[in-house]
């Protein structure tokens, strides 16, 4: 089969597109990849510097859809099934081996590239925004970054679950994009925007906010929040290493900095992958659907995550076999 493989720490440099075994396990579901989702911790991966430190070669790719080609029996996936699943690597290819609990119907009515894209980020943000933030219909969530993957995916999950929605943005042509998807408020990422937010909520402050960002808008985040506030740290996109806060800043404002490592959490509770599933399924029968992703080929896929690392794709992007 074909596969698109990283042969050196290098950034997308080091990624070709060459001929592979095709992969064998009993214990595996094997997927026939229909569409490969790209997301950020990938770029991390091939520049070595993701968490997970992994030599070369290898195969990145940790969210795909397709059909199952094999299944172990009692798996409960029949030949043939429309199935999603985070490979957490491997996904770069024409054939996936996946664990079982790993995979999840696709729901009906979404083709494999907007099953991808309900993958890690939309999985991440239900998990952050349900479970972490207890997000209550009618409270405010704040989105930074919004016009990426994980910001389109806080801005559909936070209106879906009832939220008012105040979306950042960094680049002013991405304005119209972010209000499309559903945004109440959008503003520029600009000196004072902690100002404008809290004149959008009426000097109160807002009840969340999703931070993939990191950097200098993390402390102006802080004083974002209304009392009893959570702030929810998605990752550091940034690139301007982790921010720290003085805990007596939460005492005084009464709010709280809320960590959120969905990967982490689905490795020492495997169930929550089919818990969490099962909640984005309700939202997506009544009616929640990802935009449509920008794909590529996954023959032209180091241009794609190149396009993604110079900030050139607006929502998710998708490699198609």
């Amino acid at each position: 089969m074909k596969a698109l493989v990283a042969q050196a720490l290098t950034g997308t440099d080091g990624l070709a597109y060459i001929d592979v075994a095709d992969p064998e396990s009993a214990d595996s579901v094997i997927i026939d990849v229909g569409a490969a989702g790209v997301c950020f911790p990938d770029l991390l991966l091939l520049r070595g510097e993701y968490q997970l430190k992994l030599e070369p070669p290898f195969i990145p790719g940790m969210e795909v859809a397709g059909t199952v080609r094999s299944a172990p029996e009692g798996s409960g996936f029949a030949v043939g099934r429309r199935v999603s699943a985070m490979s957490m690597l491997g996904g770069y290819a024409e054939q996936v081996a996946v664990q079982p609990t790993s995979v999840v119907p696709t729901p009906d009515g979404i083709d494999d590239a907007s099953a991808t894209a309900l993958l890690g980020n939309y999985y991440t943000m239900y998990f952050a925004l349900r479970r972490r933030a207890a997000l209550r219909a009618g409270e405010t969530v704040l989105v930074l970054g919004s016009a990426g993957g994980i910001g389109v995916a806080a801005i559909q999950i936070a209106k879906a679950l009832g939220a008012r929605v105040v979306a950042l943005v960094h680049r002013p042509d991405a304005q119209d994009f972010v209000a499309s998807v559903g945004a109440d408020v959008v503003l520029p990422l600009t000196d004072g925007w902690k100002q404008a937010v809290l004149d959008a909520t009426g000097g109160r402050g807002v009840d969340v906010v999703v931070d993939p960002v990191g950097g200098d808008a993390f402390d102006d985040a802080v004083r974002a929040m209304a009392p009893e506030g959570r702030l929810l740290v998605i990752g550091f996109a940034a690139g301007q290493g982790i921010p720290t806060i003085k805990v007596n800043r939460l005492l005084l404002r009464n709010v709280s900095v809320v960590g959120v490592g969905w990967g982490e959490f689905v490795r020492h509770s495997p169930a929550a992958q089919a818990e969490v599933g099962a909640g984005l399924a309700d939202l997506v029968a009544a009616g929640l659907r990802p935009p449509p992703p920008v794909t590529y080929r996954l023959a032209d896929g180091a241009e794609g995550l190149q396009a993604l690392a110079d900030g050139k794709i607006r929502g998710k992007l998708v490699l198609v076999p």
